[in-house]
């Protein structure tokens, strides 16, 4: 069985080892073929160390950052090469290619980078912590009450641009010594200004369910997955009814970890084929589209794992129900939301239906909702989260200018 394992783990290494040489080639000869960056012509640039499998943490503010371009232009540094080639070919932002630190200090001297933004906490973005006379800024890929969201590695940075008082609370609560009232910026969810997307369904009666699960976890603390704990029993449940349709968005690393997760993760998605075939009305949707917005607006009702998925939901303002982990270990802060939301036990799972049901008809459970989504992201009308958002980019340029004529002196 060691024999086994290990030979796999080896052909695991050589094609992840191939794929990364040959994404290296890709990126390089499509940059040659595209005119050179604009000397000293970014301001801003977005710090990218992942591969492809983390896409989801950039893609997701791709729309922001392109509306800021239009003050304050925007590069993205991409470390990783298979992350280089999916921000290619996604087209999004310009991108610049710096696989060693090289190539970053070469990047620096090119260009005029005055802030620089980071949406997660790639090992990696220490290489870049040591380059001073510029603002180091997180400013995350979601809001939620994970583990993740109070990490000490929050220190590191500058500023840290968050979605609102629950987020200053929960670093309040948690971080030794450490300066919220000067260290952060709220925001909102500039994300929620831009939900948008074909609907790749008719409009009908049937009443929409979007279950959004997260990926397992690499340790128990980090156990929020429920693919293989709620997931078959839930949609099993909605799919015999003929009234519901469910737009099905498991996370991408979904099963990267845990092979009876990624078995279960299958099921799910054969399950729902077997359903379209069986009734070609039902439309339900297997969604593992790069774009995020459609499902959390157009769905009645999100069942969704502890993950920034619900915070995303949360700003809509309609009906959620959340996985309660299976796992006991699973670190779950009941501190904000959590201490009121709309939990789904395991157990609870084959009966979906009448929670939904439930969470539809409650006036409490709609009153604690609105409640909630202020506390988290302040005022969700249009453009006030991009409104924040540009003036917390101009405040750091200003402080910029101001630090900069202080060397200066």
């Amino acid at each position: 069985m060691d024999v086994t394992r290990d030979a796999k783990k080896a052909i695991r290494i050589l094609k992840k080892a191939v794929a990364t040489r040959n994404a290296h080639r890709t990126v390089r000869r499509t940059l040659a073929e595209r005119p050179p960056l604009p000397a000293r012509g970014f301001r801003i640039a977005v710090y990218f160390a992942d591969s492809s499998v983390n896409m989801y943490q950039m893609r997701q503010w791709y729309r922001p950052l392109q509306e800021l371009s239009e003050r304050w232009p925007v590069i993205v540094i991409a470390r990783n090469a298979l992350g280089a080639q999916a921000l290619l070919d996604d087209a999004a932002l310009p991108v610049v290619f710096a696989p060693s630190v090289t190539s970053i200090e070469r990047f620096l001297r090119e260009q005029d980078i005055r802030v620089v933004l980071y949406v997660n906490q790639n090992t990696r973005n220490f290489q870049m912590f040591r380059y001073g006379e510029r603002w180091h800024v997180f400013i995350n890929h979601g809001e939620s009450d994970k583990m993740y969201m109070t990490s000490n590695q929050y220190k590191a940075y500058d500023r840290a641009l968050v979605a609102g008082q629950a987020a200053r609370d929960r670093l309040s609560r948690v971080l030794w010594d450490y300066d919220v009232d000067t260290r952060t910026i709220e925001i909102g969810r500039p994300q929620a200004d831009h939900y948008g997307g074909e609907v790749p369904y008719p409009a009908d009666d049937r009443t929409v369910v979007l279950y959004a699960p997260t990926w397992e976890g690499d340790r128990p603390a980090a156990h929020y997955g429920s693919v293989a704990t709620h997931g078959e029993a839930l949609v099993a449940a909605l799919l015999a009814t003929g009234r519901h349709r469910v737009i099905y968005r498991p996370h991408p690393r979904s099963g990267v970890v845990s092979a009876a997760f990624g078995e279960a993760h299958q099921r799910i998605v054969q399950a729902l084929q077997a359903a379209n075939r069986a009734d070609p009305a039902a439309h339900h949707v297997h969604d593992d589209g790069p774009d995020l917005g459609w499902q959390l607006a157009a769905a009645d009702v999100a069942v969704l794992d502890i993950s920034a998925m619900v915070y995303d939901r949360l700003a809509v303002g309609k009906p959620l129900l959340i996985t309660r982990p299976a796992d006991p270990a699973a670190a779950v802060d009941e501190g904000g939301y959590l201490s009121a939301c709309e939990w789904l036990e395991t157990s609870q799972a084959p009966d979906i239906v009448a929670h939904i049901d439930r969470v539809r008809k409650d006036p409490e459970a709609t009153q604690r909702l609105a409640h909630w989504a202020q506390h988290y992201f302040g005022d969700t009308s249009p453009g006030a989260a991009t409104a924040k958002f540009h003036a917390a980019i101009e405040q750091l340029m200003a402080a910029w200018d101001e630090w900069s004529a202080r060397s200066a002196a």
